[in-house]
């Protein structure tokens, strides 16, 4: 059998809120902070598919340039998504609204699913799984959190 000890210094500990105050901070902007900050590729996007938040990581498996460079662009038009054809080409509108950020928004459930893109002009297809979940805003769906990891 073996010990494990788990150091608990410098660990990131949650500032506590009553169940009141926390009725006031809408999910979606306690996770634009959160993403801002985080290691893994994720964005948070609001109910009309604006970048809110996007990670540096995120950014660059995208080719966004600099995070605060994709915040207030639609998530359409700040990444290249094509299609898993051998010509790759552009998504039509019903295949985007099926992409598990947006699925997310309007299914108002967890959404998991593969996209391709195009990371960079001149660059092959990157393709990424995605998992998506909703955020609300006390009962309504007010944006979606997406994670991303390459398929290699």
């Amino acid at each position: 059998m073996a010990h494990v000890e788990l150091s608990l210094s410098g660990a990131f500990v949650p500032q506590a809120r009553t169940p009141a105050e926390a009725e006031f901070v809408p999910s979606v902007d306690r996770w634009t902070s959160t993403v801002a900050a985080a290691a893994e590729p994720c964005l948070v996007i609001d109910g009309s598919s604006v970048i809110l938040a996007v990670s540096v990581s995120c950014s660059e498996l995208f080719g966004l340039g600099k995070p605060i460079e994709a915040i207030g662009k639609t998530l359409v038009d700040a990444i290249r998504l094509i299609d898993f054809t051998a010509t790759a080409g552009e998504l039509d509108d019903s295949d985007v609204d099926k992409i598990p950020p947006l699925l997310a928004i309007r299914s108002e459930r967890l959404a998991r699913g593969l996209l391709r893109v195009v990371p960079s002009p001149g660059e092959g297809p990157l393709t990424v799984d995605a998992i998506a979940t909703p955020l609300l805003d006390g009962t309504r769906v007010a944006g979606s959190l997406t994670f991303f990891s390459p398929v290699r």
